[in-house]
């Protein structure tokens, strides 16, 4: 695989695929370490005199951080100068790349805005339009590699492509990632992504993981369940791949927007689930403690909700403190980290991907990967 020292940018277009994904609050767009480390990788190759035309996502259709990438442009300005151009395809973007400069960069707006995208194998696919007008294809997005979409695997059977920053750093840790037989803690907000981790592994289930684990086990949470199904979240496990999965006793929910925590016995009620409660982080720090290794995959609860960081915070200082080699994956624990003030140096690797470190952590190969060479 070819990363940016094998190339000469100077004067050319840089088609660079980043990953900006970060969370959305009422809206708006939160500063995140992605975005950070994006923008590293573009000051590089401005650097290089690159001209550099940014292409990134934001969310999944039909959900409510499917939003604008204009945001995310106001945030990378903090760190390089970027203009931000309000489609992916048409004249717009045409005059735009045009009219760079060497050093200059654009981004473009969300991918995911185009069908195309979840269409690689579209004759005609419109997203080669961008291919036309580039010279050079960068894949700085390791997170999204576990996707077969036109950004990640189609644009490299096209011109001359390698690893951006962020991706060969994320490939060369993970190059040394040895973590069988190690404890896994899963939680986070797509449950079906864990499933194929239940492979004799002992787990710590939390998040909508471990809720959807316990409806599993026969026990039913009343309002959460309701909310599970609504949102599409909830999931079947059979029984046997439950054999080794540790489940919350208790959770905290929000009466008149402040934390109150509830026995497992208490449920079903009329209340949702916002993070495990104080007896499931004792238990689970237990179990921490004789970890020789460990990985995490997603926030234990909603760690963006005052009140509600208690469990995820509480975790991850558990993980910084033990002596096991440790791996945490995804955007939002790389998040929860910096704003819980825990040290970084404490843990083997901070991933920036969440399914992506899954799929590889599962031995999946990655399509994203293997599009590179």
């Amino acid at each position: 695989m070819k990363t940016l020292k094998d190339f000469n940018f100077k004067g050319k277009n840089v088609l660079l695929r980043a990953d900006l994904n970060s969370d959305v609050k009422n809206g708006r767009v939160l500063m995140s370490e992605r975005i950070k480390e994006s923008a590293r990788t573009i000051d590089y190759l401005k650097g290089k005199k690159a001209k550099v035309v940014v292409i990134a996502h934001q969310g999944t259709p039909g959900k409510d951080d499917f939003v604008s990438l204009k945001q995310h442009a106001q945030l990378l300005n903090r760190f390089t100068k970027i203009k931000f151009v309000n489609e992916v395809i048409g004249k717009k973007t045409e005059n735009a790349i045009e009219n760079l400069k060497n050093g200059e960069s654009i981004l473009l707006e969300n991918i995911r805005f185009e069908e195309d995208e979840f269409m690689p194998e579209k004759e005609g696919n419109r997203l080669l339009n961008l291919v036309e007008l580039c010279d050079i294809y960068v894949n700085d997005a390791f997170s999204v590699c576990h996707r077969k979409q036109t950004s990640i695997v189609l644009f490299p059977k096209y011109i001359k492509s390698c690893a951006g920053l962020l991706l060969e750093k994320e490939v060369n840790a993970l190059k040394k990632i040895k973590i069988k037989d190690c404890l896994y803690v899963l939680g986070g907000a797509k449950p079906e992504d864990s499933i194929r981790l239940l492979k004799g592994n002992k787990v710590l289930a939390c998040g909508l993981f471990g809720q959807c684990c316990l409806i599993n086990k026969g026990k039913s949470l009343g309002e959460q369940d309701r909310y599970l199904r609504e949102q599409k979240a909830f999931v079947e496990i059979s029984k046997d791949k439950l054999k080794n999965v540790e489940t919350p006793v208790d959770f905290a929910v929000k009466v008149n927007n402040k934390r109150k925590e509830l026995k497992l016995d208490e449920f079903p009620n009329k209340y949702e689930i916002f993070d495990i409660g104080s007896k499931t982080i004792d238990k689970y720090v237990n179990e921490i403690k004789k970890a020789k290794a460990i990985y995490m995959k997603g926030p234990c609860g909603d760690a963006n909700e005052k009140g509600f960081e208690k469990g995820t915070f509480s975790i991850l200082k558990a993980i910084a403190k033990s002596k096991a080699y440790s791996v945490i994956g995804g955007g939002h624990l790389s998040d929860a980290i910096e704003a819980s003030g825990i040290n970084k140096k404490k843990f083997g690797h901070i991933s920036l991907s969440g399914g992506a470190l899954l799929n590889y952590v599962a031995g999946e190969k990655l399509p994203g990967l293997e599009a590179l060479g």
